[in-house]
């Protein structure tokens, strides 16, 4: 917006580098540019402001589908004045002198007739498809024809202003109808999702089948492990058994040999005895008899010799050398 300070019956008018600022004199344009800044008698002047920047307007546009179905379009048209001069010629752009402000709504109309051009647009493309089609193509096709049909609208084009960027963020279909559409194809996911549940509960069945079946083989080799080492202690426990009953064995024939080699010494040595003492006379006997009686005695307190065994025992003696000899 232009700033105007009045002094007295002639005014200063200055003017920003995005605005175009067209200085009339009786109906003639006198000094037209951008960032202008000149004096002028109010009385006399008639001035108008353009903006040069980029605008953009709302777009939202409800419109019909080949099968009679609400569709919603959202989104901005930018446009900008190309040619000032037309366009302040076409639309009424004039500022109040005193204060420097629009006195009419010029931006308003503009994007108006925008609007207008964009929703007849719209409306056409919506009626050629079945709402379905409409949706999966989504708003990309629509924008692009709507980004041709505005930038070459003679309506436009004649005031000196161009639309320079379409942009389309939503295209919907009703509330009621978009839940209807959604339906199938959230009962296809949650299809799958129970598909995947229930894939996934197989799953997990089979790998605790898998679980079950590897403990009951390894319970069943541990099993078969033990008894094959109670069956190889049982062996062992034989063998143990077995061969301590040959050491015994072997030890008692050992022992039995001894024993029998022992008794046998004695008995031959007791026949060798009983040898030497069957060819002995009796009186030698006799005598060997006594002698052993008296090792054995330790003292003797009465002894009777009778006459008659005196007797015997003179006549043995007599007799035991000559026996002696005879042999």
């Amino acid at each position: 917006m232009a700033t105007i300070r009045s002094f007295g019956f002639i005014a200063q008018l200055r003017s920003e580098a995005s605005s175009h600022v067209i200085r009339y004199r009786n109906g003639r344009a006198v000094q037209s540019g951008r960032g202008l800044v000149f004096w002028f008698v109010q009385e006399t002047a008639s001035i108008a402001e353009l903006p040069m920047d980029d605008r953009e307007m709302t777009l939202f546009v409800k419109g019909r589908s080949q099968d009679f179905q609400t569709v919603a379009v959202q989104g901005t048209i930018g446009w900008h004045v190309v040619d000032p001069a037309r366009l302040a010629e076409r639309v009424d752009f004039s500022i109040d002198l005193g204060n420097g402000k629009l006195r009419g709504e010029p931006i308003e109309k503009i994007q108006a007739r925008i609007a207008g051009i964009a929703n007849q647009a719209v409306q056409q493309y919506l009626g050629q498809a079945p709402v379905r089609a409409l949706l999966d193509a989504g708003p990309a096709p629509l924008r692009e024809r709507l980004q041709a049909l505005v930038a070459a609208d003679p309506a436009l084009t004649d005031i000196g202003v161009a639309a320079v960027a379409v942009r389309l963020t939503n295209l919907t279909p009703t509330s009621e109808l978009e839940r209807a559409l959604q339906t199938p194809t959230f009962e296809a996911l949650q299809q799958k999702a129970d598909e995947a549940t229930f894939q996934r509960r197989a799953l997990a069945v089979e790998k605790e089948r898998a679980i079950a079946e590897n403990e009951l083989a390894n319970k069943t080799e541990l099993a078969r492990r033990e008894k094959l080492l109670i069956a190889e202690e049982a062996e062992n426990a034989r063998n143990r058994a077995t061969g301590a009953a040959e050491a015994q064995h072997i030890e008692a024939g050992a022992e039995a040999e001894r024993i029998r080699t022992i008794e046998g010494a004695k008995a031959e040595t007791e026949r060798q005895h009983i040898a030497i003492y069957r060819d002995l006379p009796p009186a030698i006997l006799l005598g060997l008899a006594a002698q052993q009686l008296a090792g054995k005695l330790d003292k003797i307190e009465h002894v009777n010799v009778t006459p008659d065994l005196l007797a015997t025992v003179l006549g043995e003696f007599r007799k035991g050398p000559a026996v002696i000899e005879q042999r």
